[in-house]
This record gives structure tokens, C-alpha cells and sequence, in this order.
């Protein structure tokens, strides 16, 4: 781990600058607005090791698949979120030195991300090779307010001279994606204008053709009086801007404030882009710098009146829990349900920022309980919007009817190509339906269903019912070939999780179809008809359910992750060597493979998903078992061990796994926040405290909180939204405050007694004290 962040409430802090640090921090300065995001890098030219990242949602490139042995059926590309135009460059030279911090003495450097407001600033001393001293500072915001537009304060004081400040902001379309599967470029240009103040470039992809169109002006002043310029402009293939210099005395600070205007041809009328930049970024330098500032900061705190979660007692938590929520809602907005959220979000491009099933299963009840519920029914819609391309996927692979969402997406085609992934972790199927019942439960919106959920799930059912396959020998339904949640296991036989979901699924499905038929029978007739749905399919799957193949083993009283998991050596992860750690760096995949260690959740995934089908001893026992042989090695797993372990009693591990998920990033506990930051799993993060130390279920339309603080903690709150109110939930040893900050009126239990909170209306209930383990 590098511990080198300071611990502070609600801001992350890197105090001086060490260059084999700073990757990981432009990981972990990212900023974004659910439009488009930006890693931390320098604005000023840095010519040590980076990874330059600009990214607009839903703009990405589908890099041809490469695989060492193609086999039928793998997609033909991988699609990769795009680096786009760097819009935050600027350019400095002193007196025709240029700024080159890799380069000079760095003094006083401080980088700061102020989560509660949502601004990015970084200050320091340069001693450049002549001796000259200047202090730099800047700060820079993807506004909340205004989507396209991105804004920066950059200020240069010579301190021990006077000299030329020269300056030149620009727009680079030249940029490259370090996960280029072919060292390619994709971008092409196809307008560019370099004026004296304002600049504009059009780039488009090479294949898809998505149009993305920046445009930069700029303003300067020195002690705080505007300057009046005489920029040059410059431009080369792919690169405008504009070159100005300035006189600077000893202990005069001159600072450049840049505005730019980013849109797509995925908001906008080819024809429109350039219009449309220029039209954004006069009303942001008409508003000006201090004004865009002002309305982003306030946004911010609006969000933060919704999602935030303080903790007493634990600097190293709250900072966590905060970076988390932070990073979640510059991520995904819920404004367009075209988009979705990727495994690093704006933060890097590893898995190529695509969709996952993390969404489903991490992401969606943050969603759920922190926004309007429109926000977690788009990304429901999102898949909704895909079935027919999971049915393409499902016939690619030779089914002849059903759906087989894919593992990795961004228009619903599967562009994955590792086959242990692409072809055979079907459980994202489960995960999907999962979603569709886990909105409904949680908001009550049963229309949902006959709008769009049943479609869904029956297509997800009947891709189940062609995947299993009838077992003489059993005389049970088994499904070969498949690896669970724990990739570190691969073409297994009867993982228990992928066997519980399928069933799962075709259960939950089949009740959707009695509630449609007795509640909506218009459009009960109408999904039958347009599914052409037979009674066959439907007794079939209840066939299924009956005779479904679980492995167990009975003297243990335990699920068996897969058939054969016990004729593994039954060692413990304490008793390897932590050299061994993590094994994914250090071992080989066939000594992975044949080892009893298990990457993340697996037959734990499914108690945590089924929990109300499964009473504690029987979730105690797999607890015990596998929770050993678990190394964690996936950013999803901890969050699911936490939230358990609150439910089991076991307080002292349930804080352990919930301080790895939620410092994972900033402690760099993988050894790859340099990638970017493990964004979906930040929501695991979110749901260990509310879901985990605040113990909140929903069981037949009424909230229930059984919470209990963590021994590291005095006290703690956390707010959620339930069908249409927003309460605040505060936990202290002594008892649980519940406030209900809307006027809309809630029923709930909370430490087993029953409450019905009217608008604005206030709860107290006395804790109830869990036995710790």
C-alpha cells in the first residue's frame, strides 16, 4: 500500500511531489460531471510518466479484438471509452524556459481535491536551472450546472525576478489510448480554427463517427487587473492555440482564466457542433470565472444534502466514504439513459470503460437510495434498450432463442474477448434480473414491469431454460461449463451461484407473470402476444426449478462453490507466505486455477443477493468456510464480506473489509490505482455502511434499519431516499435518530420497532446491541 494522502474530512490532499506517485494521483484527483471527466494531469507540459485522459460518456471506438487463438464466436472488437481532445492544456515558458516541474526543483507542492465542492487546485514553488523562483497555482471544474463546460484559474508569480511570463492554452486532438490494442490513433480531424482568442477543433473517430468539437477562450490578468492581449495564434494537425506573453514583476501574480466548450455529435446535429461551442462558451466568459465557480460549488452541496454520509470518530473512514459517494456522482448523472457506468469511470481506461455487471449488482442501490428514482430506472431502461442485441448475442453462441446480456458492452453487443469471461460468466444474466427486481422492490414502481421489466426476464428465462441441461445420473438440471463470479475458477461444472440465480430468475419471472395476469390483464395479453409466450415454456421452467442441481456438502452444511471445490488442498489464505500476495502479480494462472483461493464472492454473491431465502446459520456456515480461502482480489469482493458480516455479528471483520473497499484507491491496496480508480466498486463501499452498519432492507414495501457503530466509531449518519422521502438516519451507541427531511410520509422499522414518519416528523428508537464475534 502507499499511504502517502492526507487524512482529512472532505478533501483529498498530496502534500510535495514525488513523480513515482503521480499516476496513481491523477487517478485519484480525477474530476467529472457525467458528461465528461478529466484525470489530474498538469496543465503545464510534464514530461514525466503520465497517462493523459480526457473522456466524453458515451464517445468510444471499437479496437479490433486481438487474441493469440481466435476462436468462433468472440467479438470482433473491444470497445474502449476514447482519451479525447486535451482541453486543459497551458502551455508556460520564463523567459523562454519552458515549465517542466519533471524537469526543475519542485518546493511546497500541495494538490488538493475538495470533494464538498467538487474543484480541482494545485499549488508549488518551481526553482528552475537559472535559479529563478515562481509560485504556481491553478484550480479547474467540470461544471454540474453547465455539462459542456470546463473552466480553469492558472495563476504564475515570479518571486525572486522579473521577467516573460509566456503563456499558450490550447486544444490537442492529437491524443492516443495507452490500451490501444494495435498502438493506433483513432482520431481523424475535420475542422480547425486557431483565432487570437478563440480557438475551435473538430476531431472524429475513425470508425462509428463520433463528432467531438472543443472550443477554447481564454482572459488574463496581473495583480488582479484584466490585461488586454495580443495572442498569436499557433496550430498544427489536430492542435490550436493561441501564444501570449506578458511582463511580470517581482512578486506580480499573473493569472490566466481558460473556458472551453466540449460537445458531441451524441447531443448534436453534425452541422450544429461548432455553433453549439461557440454559443456555451460565450455565455460561460460572459458569466466568468468566479461565477461558473459559484454555481458548480452550489450544486455540489445540493448533491452532497442528498447522498453524504458523516462518521465520528474515524477520519480514515469518513475521508473514504466521501471520496467514494464523490466519485460515484461525477460519474454517472442519470440524465441520459444511453449511458452507463464504467468499472474505472472518468479516471482511466483499463476494461475500456465500458458496462459491466457491477452495475447491477453495486452500483444500483446507491442510485436507488441517493436520487430520485427516475435515476436508477434509467439505467434499468438501458438494458431494456439492449434486448435485442442480447438476443443477438445469445444466437451467436448457438442458442435459438432467449437473451444473453453481454459481460462487457457499450451499444449491447458483447465486445469481451477472453472466452472464460465472454463465453462462459453467464451469471450477468442473473444480475440484470436481479436489477429489475431490486428497483421494483425498493421504489414499488410495479408498472415497471409491464412496461418493460417482463420482457427482460422472460428472455433472460428462456435463455436459462436452453443453457441447462437434463442429468440421467442426477436425474437433475445441471449447467457445465460455466465460471462464477470467482474468475479465479474457470469451465467448472454446477457453480452454485450461476445454478441459484438461473433458477432464481425463472422464479421471480414466473411470479411477474401471475401479477401482470391478476393486476394489468390488457397488457398481460399484450407481453404474452408479443413474446409469443407458451404455456409450454412457462411449465418447462417450473420443470427447472424443481429439479435443479445444487452442489452441497451435508456433513458441512455448506453450498459447494462448484462440484469438486473439496478436492482442492484446503489451505487457508494465512498460511501463505504474503510474498504470495496478490497472487494475480505473482503466480501463475494455472497454479491460480488449480488453487482452493477464490478471487471474490461467489457462493457468498448469492446469500447476499437471496439473503431472504436463507436464515443466518446457514449463511454462518458458508461464511466461515469460504471467507478463509477468499484473497480479495477483486475490487467487488470485501463490500459483500462487510455487509455479511454486520448480519452475522462479526463487527471486527466487517470493519476490516469495509476499510479495504472504501480506502482501496486511495491506500492503492491492488497496486493499480495508476489505471484509474475502481469507480463500481465504490458503491460496494457505499452499500457496507448503509446496508451493512446501517442494516437496511426492504421486505414487503417497508424500509427496515437494524444498525449497529463499528468499535472504531462514536457515531455515524447516513441519508437514503424511500419512495419519495429522504431521511436522515443517525446511529449512536445509545439509540437511532430518523428525520424526515420531505413532507412525504414513511412507514419503517428501525431496531425491530415500528414507526409511520410523518412529513418533516422526527424517530427515536433504542439500539439494539449485536453480539460482536
Amino acid at each position: 500500500m502507499k499511504q502517502y494522502l492526507k487524512l482529512n474530512e472532505w478533501s483529498i490532499i498530496e502534500e510535495g511531489f514525488d513523480p513515482h506517485n503521480h499516476e496513481i494521483s491523477e487517478s485519484i484527483f480525477s474530476i467529472g460531471n457525467g458528461y465528461m471527466g478529466q484525470r489530474a494531469n498538469f496543465e503545464e507540459q510534464y514530461s514525466g510518466p503520465s497517462l493523459q485522459g480526457s473522456y466524453m460518456a458515451g464517445v468510444y471506438y471499437p479496437d479490433k479484438t486481438r487474441v493469440g487463438w481466435w476462436k468462433n464466436g468472440y467479438p470482433e472488437y473491444f470497445a474502449k471509452v476514447l482519451n479525447s481532445t486535451n482541453w486543459i492544456g497551458i502551455d508556460v515558458e520564463i523567459d523562454g524556459t519552458p515549465l517542466d516541474i519533471f524537469q526543475c526543483t519542485v518546493k511546497d507542492f500541495v494538490r488538493t481535491l475538495n470533494m464538498k465542492e467538487g474543484v480541482l487546485s494545485r499549488s508549488f514553488t518551481a526553482v528552475l536551472e537559472d535559479g529563478k523562483e515562481l509560485r504556481v497555482s491553478s484550480s479547474r471544474f467540470v461544471s454540474i450546472v453547465r455539462h459542456e463546460i470546463g473552466s480553469i484559474r492558472y495563476s504564475v508569480t515570479p518571486l525572486n525576478f522579473e521577467g516573460t511570463l509566456t503563456f499558450t492554452p490550447y486544444l490537442d486532438g492529437d491524443v492516443k489510448n495507452k490500451d490501444s490494442n494495435y498502438d493506433e490513433k483513432f482520431w481523424l480531424e475535420v475542422f480547425r480554427e486557431a483565432g487570437e482568442s478563440t480557438s475551435v477543433l473538430t476531431v472524429k473517430t475513425k470508425k462509428l463517427d463520433f463528432h467531438v468539437t472543443s472550443a477554447m477562450t481564454f482572459e488574463a490578468a496581473r495583480s488582479g487587473e484584466k490585461l488586454t492581449l495580443t495572442p498569436q495564434a499557433v496550430e498544427k494537425e489536430k492542435y490550436v492555440g493561441s501564444r501570449f506573453s506578458i511582463q511580470a514583476g517581482q512578486g506580480q501574480e499573473v493569472t490566466l482564466f481558460k473556458y472551453v466548450a466540449n460537445v458531441t455529435s451524441r447531443d448534436h446535429g453534425l452541422g450544429q457542433l461548432s455553433d453549439q461551442a461557440r454559443h456555451l462558451l460565450e455565455q460561460a466568459i460572459q458569466a466568468g470565472y468566479s461565477e461558473l465557480e459559484r454555481e458548480h460549488k452550489a450544486a455540489w452541496l445540493d448533491k452532497w444534502k442528498e447522498s453524504d454520509i458523516v462518521i465520528e470518530g474515524d477520519v480514515a473512514a469518513q475521508q473514504a466514504i466521501r471520496f467514494n459517494i464523490f466519485q460515484l456522482n461525477q460519474t454517472y448523472s442519470g440524465e441520459d439513459d444511453r449511458l452507463n457506468i464504467g468499472p474505472k469511470g472518468f479516471t482511466g481506461e483499463k476494461y475500456g470503460g465500458s458496462t459491466y455487471w457491477d452495475t447491477e449488482a453495486y452500483c444500483l442501490p446507491f442510485y436507488l437510495s441517493t436520487a430520485d428514482a427516475g435515476i436508477s430506472r434509467n439505467l434499468l431502461i438501458y438494458r431494456y434498450k439492449h434486448l435485442e442485441k442480447a438476443k443477438e448475442n445469445a444466437k451467436k453462441l448457438g442458442f435459438t432463442k432467449g437473451a444473453l446480456y453481454p459481460m462487457v458492452t457499450m451499444n449491447g453487443e458483447e465486445c469481451h474477448n477472453e472466452w472464460e469471461i465472454t463465453f462462459e460468466e453467464i451469471h450477468r444474466n442473473g444480475a440484470i434480473a436481479y436489477a429489475i427486481y431490486n428497483y421494483v422492490n425498493y421504489t414499488g414502481d410495479t408498472a415497471y414491469l409491464g412496461q418493460y421489466g417482463l420482457e427482460v426476464l422472460a428472455e433472460i428465462s428462456r435463455f436459462w431454460e436452453q443453457r441447462v441441461q437434463y442429468s440421467e445420473v442426477k436425474q437433475q438440471y445441471v449447467m457445465l461449463g460455466v465460471t462464477g463470479p470467482n474468475e479465479y475458477e474457470n469451465n467448472v461444472n454446477n457453480n452454485w451461484y450461476t445454478n441459484r440465480i438461473a433458477s432464481w430468475t425463472m422464479e421471480y419471472t414466473l411470479e411477474v407473470l401471475e401479477q401482470l395476469q391478476r393486476e394489468e390483464p390488457e397488457r398481460y395479453g399484450e407481453l404474452i402476444s408479443k413474446l409469443e409466450l407458451k404455456d409450454e415454456e412457462t411449465t418447462q421452467w417450473r420443470h427447472i426449478i424443481d429439479k435443479m442441481y445444487y452442489p452441497e456438502d451435508a456433513e458441512r452444511g455448506i453450498f459447494l462453490q462448484q462440484d469438486g471445490f473439496l478436492d482442492k488442498e484446503l489451505l487457508p489464505v494465512k498460511s501463505l507466505d504474503p510474498a504470495h500476495l496478490p497472487l494475480n502479480q505473482k503466480w501463475s494462472w494455472d497454479r491460480i486455477l488449480r488453487s482452493v483461493y477464490i478471487k471474490q464472492a461467489d457462493v457468498l454473491q448469492g446469500l447476499f443477493f437471496l439473503g431472504d431465502r436463507y436464515d443466518l446459520e446457514t449463511k454462518k456456515r458458508n461464511f466461515d468456510f469460504y471467507e478463509p480461502f477468499t484473497v480479495h482480489e477483486s475490487s467487488l469482493s470485501p463490500c459483500v464480506h462487510s455487509i455479511l458480516a454486520c448480519e452475522l455479528g462479526y463487527q471486527e471483520k466487517a470493519y476490516e473489509m469495509y476499510l479495504r473497499t472504501a480506502r482501496l484507491d486511495l491506500d492503492n491496496y491492488n497496486n493499480d490505482t495508476e489505471d484509474g480508480c475502481h469507480t463500481t466498486s465504490m458503491a460496494g463501499t457505499w452499500m457496507s455502511v448503509v446496508h451493512g452498519f446501517g442494516g437496511l432492507k426492504v421486505r414487503d414495501g417497508v424500509l427496515h434499519l437494524d444498525p449497529f457503530v463499528p468499535g472504531h466509531w462514536t457515531s455515524f449518519s447516513f441519508k437514503v431516499m424511500f419512495r419519495g422521502a429522504r431521511l436522515n438516519v443517525k446511529v449512536s451507541e445509545q439509540d437511532i435518530v430518523i428525520l424526515n427531511e420531505t413532507d412525504t410520509a414513511v412507514t419503517l422499522k428501525a431496531a425491530g420497532q415500528d414507526f409511520h414518519l410523518e412529513g418533516r416528523g422526527e424517530a427515536k428508537a433504542s439500539r439494539t446491541v449485536k453480539a460482536g464475534s
